[in-house]
């Protein structure tokens, strides 16, 4: 998914001493932000005012669930990436995704679509014409450290990732390492994501790396995390210095545990790309502007999405924390 705002903030983000270095618990609730002319409402947690990343980790817009069974669903037009990972991950529902390298990939629920933008890449996402009625996902993005941020643009597909079971728990391991098991999803730094559905009553613990950094995210039913009440909505950080991590459901319910190494570079992110300076996001804007460096979407009934206009005054850093 796209960042559809039309005013657009800049963020700079990251920095080593800018994550907690101690195990913490920050709720940090999101804004609502109106995507596009078609108004789909999104929960966006990262980028916070208060705390700009978690790992590598720098941008998460939750939406859903709703009924797209009599609406045109998801429909975010042709728009350009760089410097980062878009993380496709649905609850309910089907997305299409189509790109300028020519991929045209449907993803389910369980299933990963992973989009690595590198020096540059163009895609669309939308709801199939055959669709489910529902539609709830997350859409997340990883930013690419310095020696990787120019790779070759590239897009997978991971409909077969790994799942430890027990009962009453499944915990999916999305990108990264958990518990022994390892995704096949490329990654760029020490990082990790995965999924743990849980019954009404089930209790699990989850071993953690004490240098990662940690956030938990409830995309439904209702859950203790750490000690704390976590309901949809909130997402709730919870520093470096953990050994595990403990869940316990109060309904059934639907958990996103991502994290990683604090991330060491800082970064500019305005609109859909994430850079080091102010110049260079003005040369991605006008790239996009003048169609260069991001290819081309084919397949798409529509448009391409414009850039919005730069603030008047230059993209600044203002740290990842305020």
């Amino acid at each position: 998914m796209s960042n559809l705002e039309l005013a657009p903030e800049e963020a700079v983000c990251g920095g080593q001493a800018a994550g907690a270095g101690t195990p913490v618990q920050e709720l940090l609730y999101g804004r609502e932000v109106v995507l596009g002319t078609r108004g789909m409402v999104v929960t966006r947690t990262l980028p916070h005012r208060d705390r700009r990343m978690v790992g590598a980790w720098c941008f998460v817009d939750q939406y859903g669930p709703e009924d797209v069974s009599s609406s045109a669903g998801m429909r975010v037009p042709p728009h350009p990436h760089t410097g980062l990972q878009t993380v496709s991950w649905l609850v309910e529902g089907d997305v299409l995704h189509r790109d300028s390298l020519g991929s045209h990939q449907l993803v389910r629920p369980g299933e990963l679509n992973l989009m690595t933008a590198g020096r540059g890449i163009s895609h669309s996402e939308e709801s199939p014409t055959d669709r489910s009625p529902s539609l709830h996902g997350v859409q997340l993005w990883v930013a690419l450290p310095e020696p990787d941020r120019n790779v070759p643009p590239h897009f997978e597909h991971h409909a077969d990732l790994p799942i430890r079971t027990d009962p009453g728990i499944s915990v999916t391991v999305i990108m990264g390492s958990l518990d022994g098991s390892t995704s096949t999803a490329q990654v760029y730094s020490p990082l990790v994501g995965a999924e743990a559905v849980l019954a009404p009553g089930a209790e699990t613990r989850l071993p953690l790396r004490p240098e990662f950094e940690y956030a938990v995210l409830t995309l439904s039913g209702s859950a203790v995390v750490d000690g704390v009440e976590l309901a949809p909505g909130p997402l709730l950080y919870l520093g470096t210095g953990r050994s595990e991590l403990t869940l316990r459901a109060e309904s059934q319910s639907r958990l996103l545990l991502f994290g990683g190494e604090p991330f060491e570079e800082r970064i500019v992110m305005w609109w859909n790309f994430v850079g080091r300076s102010h110049d260079e996001v003005v040369g991605f804007r006008e790239d996009w502007t003048v169609g260069d460096r991001f290819g081309e979407v084919r397949g798409y009934a529509g448009n391409p999405l414009p850039a919005p206009p730069l603030p008047t005054t230059a993209l600044k850093p203002r740290g990842r924390l305020p």
